[in-house]
């Protein structure tokens, strides 16, 4: 451009200018922005609400959250792979039965020998919920049956399996030792946050400091490239259901732990929750982009925003639709950076 030319537009010289701040705050926004949605949110229901931040609430928005949000980091692995795993409601149900049946006082107790110490249980519990991650796993990747269908039929059928290893009723009078996991504390801090914070963090490290989280991110990218890369492209998409799985049996335990008896009806819609954490947090439908920080922030989003609603005394309806709309509203935003990149 001449100097002639800048003479006559000087607004050109401004266009220039304030460009760069703008590709500035661009990559700011897409990196921040759930993490300053979230702060905006918590300042509104603080005005509005007296008791939104008092420190009771806190702990109990936070271990409202812990379930959702442990789910919520299974299903961020499943997701970064071009996957998605609508059976964690489910299987949070049939691990919540299946291990606290080893953990009842309750004389219907229909397993030899219970109570069981509490780690016994867990283990069992665990190991109920690997097992489904794997059955999907393998149909996923071994298969090749669509992540969507696969996982749908194992929400029908882990649901199915609940409710004949129940005979649909619930299992209650869970032992002290076993209950912990969802009631105790150390140091003050509700057991169920703190394993919250154990799986972030090692979630964290995994994908972000292992080989094998690169190769999550790799198979999620360009899943013809990784292969073409000498990856195990199956092994990585079995794996990461296996991991849906643990965690879903996980968050079933806590669950069962927290209310005092596993009930075959748990978990219903809880794959909706999961998936919309992960999806606000950031994570790509498309696979390959996200982070489990984000997640977190997601799940406590959705957490807040469902404490925040019931002080105002919002009917559950509203939040559904709440919740809806911030999930499409993610998705129309993941879709929008995809164009324009």
């Amino acid at each position: 451009m001449t100097d002639t030319d800048n003479a006559k537009n000087p607004a050109g010289a401004g266009t220039e200018q304030k460009r760069p701040m703008t590709e500035r705050l661009g990559p700011i926004a897409q990196r921040y922005g759930i993490l300053i949605a979230l702060i905006l949110v918590c300042i509104v229901l603080s005005i509005v609400s007296e008791n939104f931040l008092s420190p009771r609430n806190i702990v109990n928005v936070l271990r409202q959250t812990s379930i959702n949000g442990i789910l919520a980091i299974g299903m961020t692995f499943v997701i970064l792979t071009r996957g998605i795993d609508l059976s964690v409601g489910s299987v949070v149900a049939l691990a919540g039965v299946v291990s606290a049946s080893f953990a009842t006082t309750s004389s219907s107790a229909f397993i030899p020998g219970t109570p069981y110490i509490a780690p016994i249980a867990i283990v069992i519990g665990l190991a109920a919920g690997i097992a489904m991650g794997a059955i999907s796993g393998t149909a996923v990747a071994r298969f090749s049956v669509p992540a969507f269908v696969a996982t749908l039929g194992m929400l029908s059928a882990a649901r199915g399996l609940t409710l004949i290893y129940s005979g649909g009723r619930p299992i209650p009078a869970l032992t002290d030792g076993y209950r912990w996991i969802g009631t105790g504390d150390i140091f003050g801090l509700p057991v169920p946050i703190i394993l919250f914070a154990l799986v972030f963090l090692v979630a964290h490290f995994v994908l972000t400091n292992t080989r094998f989280g690169r190769h999550i991110y790799a198979v999620g990218g360009n899943p013809h490239a990784a292969k073409v890369s000498g990856l195990s492209v199956n092994r990585i998409r079995f794996m990461v259901y296996v991991i849906s799985g643990a965690l879903a049996g996980l968050a079933g335990m806590v669950l069962a732990a927290r209310t005092g008896s596993a009930l075959p009806q748990a978990g219903v819609a809880y794959e909706l929750d999961a998936i919309a954490a992960v999806v606000i947090g950031g994570t790509s439908l498309s696979g390959g982009i996200g982070r489990v920080s984000g997640t977190v922030i997601g799940a406590l989003l959705i957490g807040v925003m469902n404490n925040g609603l019931d002080l105002l005394g919002v009917e559950s309806y509203y939040q559904q639709v709440i919740k809806g709309a911030l999930i499409v509203a993610a998705v129309m935003l993941d879709r929008s950076r995809k164009s324009e990149a």
